[in-house]
């Protein structure tokens, strides 16, 4: 059985930075492309940052270029998302998500195994 579990999240002041996790299991975890999406009410499933599997290759969308980073670390089967200088429009649920396609993966319907949602709030 694969499971994401996703941990971090909360309540934030604009301009701070917040890390979240993922960490997988019931999968070759370095096998893997891993990714994040966001999902604000009221609007679609976003993509956000994807990386491969070695690390060799890291996309992010415009939106978080620059502010967000996206890492891994295979001895502990995790995927991370560091999220700087964070604004009002970041507020969303964020979800981690797992491929075993090669090459890079932007769409929703691309990824095979999701976690559960964590909630991301950013104060003005």
């Amino acid at each position: 059985q694969v499971q994401l579990v996703k941990s971090g999240g909360g309540l934030v002041q604009a301009g701070e930075s917040l890390r979240l996790s993922c960490a997988a299991s019931g999968l070759t975890f370095n096998t893997y492309r891993m990714a994040w999406f966001r999902q604000a009410p009221g609007k679609e499933r976003e993509f956000v940052a994807t990386i491969s599997r070695g690390a060799t290759n890291t996309f992010y969308s415009d939106s978080v270029n620059g502010r967000f980073t996206i890492s891994r670390d295979d001895g502990k089967n995790t995927v991370y998302l560091h999220m700087n200088s964070l604004r009002p429009e970041d507020t969303a649920v964020y979800y981690c998500a797992a491929t075993a396609g090669w090459s890079t993966q932007t769409g929703p319907t691309d990824y095979n195994y999701w976690g559960q949602g964590t909630q991301v709030t950013v104060s003005s």
